[in-house]
């Protein structure tokens, strides 16, 4: 938490003249009785017109002061409590894109996003507040007690005994609520969670029919976060009535005593209406203080928790080394993946090698580790046993922006970001030419998007590529993949989308790609990877099966139930995949 607030030194300025400001209009504040008390005893008791004027002019200097101090202090406050939240958010950001996919699972989505939002912006406001008034509520509170202590010590007396119960109050309270803040901001990552699942799988739910008891849940968690939020807002809500009776019992006491000094010559009347105004600065002063406290609580918790993503360190170390320009070789030597250190492995034993311009299907059932193999190509996940090696090196060797450089990788989901179809080519190589791109979305059968398109590549892409179809997002994400020649391409499940005909043309056009890249295919079709130069057949994360289409079929037999329960490719649809007769053998079937 030092290193946290460390961050604060970049606003020393603003730190201390803040504070600065807000004790100097506290001063102001306190003069005030003193100056209303010199206008009832010595202005209209002895009827001095001269006095009830100097008396009122100090009083409107000390206003105009007193504003002007407050505006200062809180220009600087906020400038550095602003500035602070804008460096944090920055670095929390960044520091997120840095961790590894594992570290990302560890927190959850859903937490990120709180943390990174309403976290930042509750410590915003606790280091606003406390600039403002941690050190001018508690002078204003001590100030007013001396100030009374120069009036009349045993009335005094009544102010240090009023101050110590609403000291046992606030602190009380405050100490109660600080373990119930925590929870309150658990419950809230569940109540985000559930409503970010939620609105990303809305078609899913409709689908299912399962309006009624995702709402279920979400009362559910929401009526969670409401009993702890009121029990806690309960807590902290008796601050304020026993404050005000503390404080008011004190007045009483301090009215009845000033009254019976009055009467017996001991104190004049404005004695005891500034003490009753300095009462009155404490009651209001103390409420401040405790509301403070209660969001500098709130402010503490939500600096622990963001506090939690910047120490945590990536798991994975970056190489030195550099991927090498050209078509390079793949190879898994004896793999095994784990999730977590005590789970079960999501892949055993894995082992295989591709050549420059290669093919490698993945095929397998849903949770047969097919997107966690090719997840450890590019080091989103590292492997606890094996080695993978790129050009003949562990790919933990290479420096990940160059090994990611040279990945080109299409996800399962499409994702297309706001802005231009161009600017989501240029994700990959951003100095590539409109040549490129466009040879790029030819090559990804996607030539036809920006025919139809008025501004061409410059097309507006909204929000998660809504204002496209599923297959003209897929086929936009495998340009931007092709984008800048990668050495190693990864089509994961990109296809699902397409129609038997333009899947079979892209896997043409990919096997013609001149700078020989090594391909994987991951899909749940034996038609997408049938012509593949080599299979991996995925069951419970180990492979059960290697080999061309025919052998598989003769040897695996996992691989022929898969085939055989899929309806067969069209031979007009084998004529183009191929590039050749459909009763014509596959090439090199011979050396098979």
């Amino acid at each position: 938490m030092r290193q946290f607030w460390s961050r604060l030194k970049e606003y020393r300025k603003e730190c201390i003249l803040g504070p600065a400001f807000k004790l100097l209009e506290a001063v102001f504040e306190l003069i005030v009785p003193l100056i209303i008390a010199q206008l009832v005893d010595e202005g209209l008791r002895q009827e001095s017109s001269p006095v009830v004027y100097r008396c009122v002019l100090l009083l409107v200097l000390m206003a105009v002061l007193g504003l002007a101090a407050s505006v200062t202090a809180q220009y600087f406050a906020a400038r550095a409590a602003i500035g602070f939240s804008t460096g944090l958010r920055h670095d929390l950001f960044a520091h997120i894109q840095s961790l590894s996919y594992t570290d990302l699972d560890h927190f959850g989505t859903s937490t990120l996003i709180t943390r990174i939002t309403g976290d930042i912006n509750q410590v915003q406001t606790g280091i606003n507040l406390g600039l403002r008034l941690l050190l001018r509520s508690p002078f204003v509170v001590f100030g007013a007690l001396i100030m009374a202590f120069t009036i009349d010590s045993g009335s005094a007396l009544i102010f240090a005994g009023v101050i110590l119960v609403l000291f046992l109050i606030v602190f009380g309270i405050i100490l109660g609520s600080m373990p119930l803040q925590k929870r309150v901001r658990e419950n809230l990552d569940g109540v985000t969670g559930a409503t970010r699942e939620n609105l990303s799988g809305v078609r899913v739910i409709r689908a299912f029919v399962q309006e009624e008891n995702q709402t279920e849940r979400f009362i559910w968690l929401n009526q969670a976060l409401t009993r702890i939020q009121l029990f806690t807002g309960r807590l902290t809500s008796a601050l304020n009535p026993l404050t005000f009776l503390a404080l008011n019992a004190g007045i009483i006491i301090l009215i009845h005593t000033g009254a019976l000094k009055v009467n017996s010559g001991t104190l004049t009347q404005g004695q005891v209406i500034a003490l009753y105004n300095y009462m009155t600065q404490i009651l209001v002063e103390l409420i401040k203080l405790a509301n403070l406290i209660v969001t500098l609580t709130k402010s503490a918790a939500c600096a622990r928790r963001v506090n939690d993503i910047l120490v945590q360190k990536p798991s994975q170390k970056d190489g030195e080394a550099d991927v090498p320009d050209g078509p390079v070789s793949l190879s898994f030597e004896d793999v095994s993946v784990r999730y977590s250190a005590t789970g079960d492995p999501s892949l055993e034993h894995i082992s295989f090698s591709a050549a420059p311009g290669e093919t490698i299907g993945i095929i397998g059932g849903t949770g047969s580790g097919k997107t966690t193999l090719i997840s450890l190509i590019p080091r989103f996940y590292d492997a606890a046993g094996g080695a993978v090696k790129l050009g003949g090196r562990d790919v933990r060797e290479y420096r990940l922006a160059s090994l990611r450089k040279a990945v080109g990788i299409v996800p399962q989901h499409a994702v297309l970001f706001r802005g231009t179809i161009r600017s989501n080519l240029l994700w990959r190589d951003p100095d590539a030419t409109e040549e490129e791109l466009r040879e790029a979305l030819r090559i990804a059968q996607g030539s036809d998007i920006i025919g139809k398109k008025e501004l061409g590549l410059d097309e507006p892409v909204k929000q998660g590529g809504t204002n496209f179809s599923g297959g003209q997002r897929q086929r936009l994400t495998i340009a931007r993949a092709l984008t800048g020649r990668p050495a190693v391409l990864i089509l994961d499940d990109s296809s699902s989308a397409l129609d038997y005909a333009t899947d079979a043309a892209l896997r043409r056009a990919l096997r013609e790609l001149e700078w020989k890249p090594v391909t994987f295919i991951v899909s749940q079709r034996t038609a997408s990877v049938r012509f593949a130069d080599r299979i991996l057949v995925l069951d419970d994360g180990v492979c059960i099966g290697q080999g061309t289409h025919e052998e598989l079929l003769d040897t695996c037999p996992v691989y022929r139930e898969i085939h055989e329960a899929q309806q067969e490719t069209p031979a007009d649809i084998r004529e183009l995949e191929g590039g050749r007769k459909a009763s014509e053998p596959p090439k090199g079937s011979e050396d098979r």
